[in-house]
């Protein structure tokens, strides 16, 4: 099966990150239309792909037969335009976040049951390098048993695009939580319990946070500390912290700090220091947000009924509800209970 398939929003994500698997997988996918609001936008898919052009969606809905609609918009248009494709009994992959919040999620998730219609939701940072060879990492017990997680990222870049702006779903936790957040949360597959956040807006224009700290507190009581900041990236982008041991990873480098307790303390002794063994190492590959080139493959086998699609909604809702509260703990300035 040759999955028939609309790119929605032909943009700097639409026109690469989507565009360019669609395009090599040509047993896979046929990319039969492109709509974008931008003229300039249009020519390029036009002779990219010799496809037909749209600047109205609901336009292209009506006229092209499509097994797939990859919206790649606004984060504020997100919910309207995927309930409008499933309505007319089309498939829709949708890009984080996929909703401005759970309102939203819950959503679509009524209208793709209604519909019969799959939606999938665009988390390609649970195919990370980094995610998966750390899971690995930390289910060999190789540092004992994980007691926190930190998960970080850094920048200097000043954006002044529509990701500044409140009305558009702008804002760093709805553009980066859904990478950071939530591989987290995926290493360590337990139930959020508590949450507390902090937004603030340091650099960028507009009206909407460039920063944001979020602690979750696990069933277990693991904790999950995440943060998009402004800084130079010095620090580790991952530190898990185990009984036995902690991993550090840096971009593409990774160092495995284990040790042993020992049997029997000494009392005569202030600290009873255990011997490290370091271990150092490098993640196989450069997508430490995912490959699409892996994930779309996936993504073709779901729509032709071959396998469950990866990203579960539920697991997406999830991570919403997550985030939502991060920004309400972080406005009534209290943990938030889950």
């Amino acid at each position: 099966m040759t999955v028939r398939t609309a790119i929605l929003g032909y943009g700097r994500s639409g026109s690469t990150l989507h565009a360019d698997p669609l395009e090599k997988l040509k047993d896979e996918f046929r990319v039969v239309a492109v709509c974008d609001i931008e003229r300039d936008a249009r020519e390029k898919a036009a002779n990219r792909f010799n496809c037909a052009i749209y600047r109205d969606y609901r336009e292209m809905l009506k006229t092209e037969e499509l097994d797939l609609v990859v919206i790649v918009t606004r984060s504020n248009q997100h919910c309207r335009m995927t309930c409008d494709c499933l309505r007319s009994g089309v498939n829709v992959l949708v890009t984080k976040p996929w909703g401005i919040n759970a309102e939203e999620a819950g959503q679509m998730i009524a209208v793709a049951r209604e519909s019969g219609r799959m939606l999938l939701p665009w988390l390609p940072a649970r195919w990370g390098c980094d995610l998966m060879r750390l899971r690995e990492l930390v289910n060999s017990g190789i540092i004992g048993k994980v007691f926190m997680v930190r998960r970080r990222e850094f920048s200097f870049g000043i954006r002044s695009d529509w990701q500044t702006q409140k009305r558009h779903g702008g804002g760093y936790l709805l553009n980066w939580g859904p990478h950071i957040i939530d591989q987290a949360m995926q290493l360590v597959g337990e139930e959020i319990k508590s949450v507390h956040g902090l937004l603030r807006q340091v650099i960028n224009p507009g009206d909407v946070e460039d920063v944001f700290f979020a602690t979750l507190t696990t069933t277990s009581g693991i904790i999950l500390s995440c943060e998009f900041t402004i800084a130079i990236d010095q620090l580790p982008n991952w530190v898990i912290q185990g009984d036995r041991g902690t991993i550090f990873a840096k971009e593409k480098s990774v160092e495995i700090h284990q040790t042993d307790l020992p049997a029997h303390m000494d009392p005569t002794k202030y600290s009873n220091r255990p011997e490290i063994k370091i271990i150092r190492e490098e993640f196989d590959g450069d997508h430490r947000y995912g490959d699409p080139f892996v994930i779309y493959p996936k993504i073709s086998r779901a729509i032709s009924g071959k396998i469950a699609y990866p990203v579960t909604v539920d697991s997406a809702l999830k991570l919403t509800r997550v985030l939502d509260a991060v920004r309400l703990s972080s406005k009534k300035n209290r943990v938030i209970n889950l």
